[in-house]
């Protein structure tokens, strides 16, 4: 079951990650211009959104596993409608199905998380492993989409051929999914085995203090990786001068630092408490946007870029990784493990919503900017979210602290 949660999220961050590559591909291909295109972010986010909200609190009652095989389902059929349908109709089809897909997917598999671990020792490292492996999918999506791409042409649809590829792969992990097995019994209480109930549970969260905080935390910190993620493969293409398919495929570099990153916060989080380190990523990451950020001024075209004569930027802007990706896994532990494990699913239905909210935005800010400045400007805005994330982790801290002495009490008053 644990492999295939790991699968599971490797596929959807493959097609969540693509949308960079989408909308670079599809102002080729399909005529937009970067306004438009960028809307690909919003037929992602909202769906999302608007599912975690509607279906969250009720997948106990669905079944975890019962949803991702249903998730999968309906990705593997969009895929297919891509190179028989191409347009970019189909494009905003394709990702309002991924939203919907991957809203069940990600309250399902962070509430298997919760039934597959006994403390927050362990889902902190289940946590960040799984998300690890995210970023690989990321790292993945990058080459396998660039291996698509027609060097010569960039605008030649054969592109499309790789959403046969994601189909095969789809029904690959519906497969292992049919014959796992998970006990889901400690997710259901008697309030939640109602949807009235279940929706209760996920109002009664806003009732607590850290969740403000925490989902405040995680809104900045998607709108931040969103504003990198999405529009890198373009300031690539745009500001640093290089090739389509390069572009893509050094993006991805973006991808294997979060993997790095996140892997290696696992093990830092045995000897640093895990405030300390994560204000040290948030400040870090301001650093390097302000030295790297001046390199890609003044760039020129030349006819034989490659891997060996590329920009300095192109190999030091995506770094930015390495602090980024251990962010996100880390204030998601901690807050679910936080709560009883009845309450997971509620509030990881409220943690996409949320994150989400923060890519819509992000991405949008960033193409808004991208469109009426250029690619520099748009990644120096980038500073307002990592100022305001600083101010979030402290009354998130100070949330968990309290949330962690009242626990100690209650514990202390049963042993009496």
């Amino acid at each position: 079951m644990t492999a295939a949660l790991a699968l599971i999220y490797m596929v959807f961050a493959i097609l969540l990650n693509s949308v960079g590559t989408v909308i670079l591909q599809s102002i080729y291909t399909f005529g937009v211009d970067k306004p438009q295109a960028s809307l690909l972010e919003l037929f992602k986010d909202l769906p999302i959104a608007l599912t975690s909200f509607l279906v969250a609190s009720f997948l106990p009652l669905l079944g975890f596993r019962r949803a991702m095989m249903i998730a999968l389902g309906i990705v593997a059929f969009a895929c297919a409608l891509m190179p028989l349908y191409p347009g970019f109709h189909t494009t905003e089809l394709l990702f309002t199905c991924v939203g919907v897909s991957f809203a069940l997917t990600k309250v399902s598999v962070y509430s298997s998380i919760g039934l597959l671990t006994n403390d927050r020792a362990e889902h902190g490292r289940l946590t960040n492993t799984i998300e690890g492996l995210f970023m690989v999918g990321v790292l993945i999506a990058g080459w396998l989409f660039s291996a698509f791409v027609d060097r010569q042409s960039p605008a030649n649809p054969s592109w499309l051929n790789v959403y046969w590829v994601l189909v095969v792969v789809c029904v690959l992990v519906i497969a292992l999914l049919a014959t796992s097995n998970l006990d889901e019994s400690a997710a259901r209480t008697e309030e939640t085995k109602s949807m009235h109930g279940s929706l209760l549970e996920m109002l009664h969260l806003f009732l607590r203090p850290l969740v403000y905080v925490f989902l405040a935390s995680a809104f900045l910190y998607v709108l931040i990786e969103q504003s990198f993620s999405t529009w890198l493969p373009t300031f690539n293409n745009e500001i640093l001068k290089l090739p389509n398919a390069m572009s893509i495929q050094l993006a991805t570099i973006l991808a294997a630092a979060s993997a790095i990153g996140r892997i290696v916060a696992g093990q830092l989080l045995r000897r640093l408490p895990w405030y300390a380190l994560l204000n040290l990523c948030v400040v870090g990451m301001g650093l390097l946007v302000m030295l790297t950020l001046p390199l890609a001024h003044g760039v020129t075209a030349r006819a034989n870029v490659g891997w060996f004569n590329a920009p300095v930027a192109a190999y030091l802007i995506p770094l930015i990784g390495l602090l980024m990706a251990p962010i996100y896994p880390v204030i998601n532990s901690v807050a679910l493990s936080s709560l009883p494990k009845p309450s997971h699913a509620a509030m990881t239905g409220l943690i996409v919503i949320f994150s989400a909210l923060g890519g819509t935005l992000g991405s949008r800010i960033t193409a808004i900017v991208f469109s009426r400045f250029d690619g520099i400007h748009a990644f120096y805005f980038s500073l307002v979210p990592m100022s305001l994330i600083l101010i979030t982790l402290f009354f998130f801290k100070r949330e968990t602290d309290r949330a962690g002495t009242k626990t100690a009490s209650i514990t202390s008053l049963i042993a009496k």
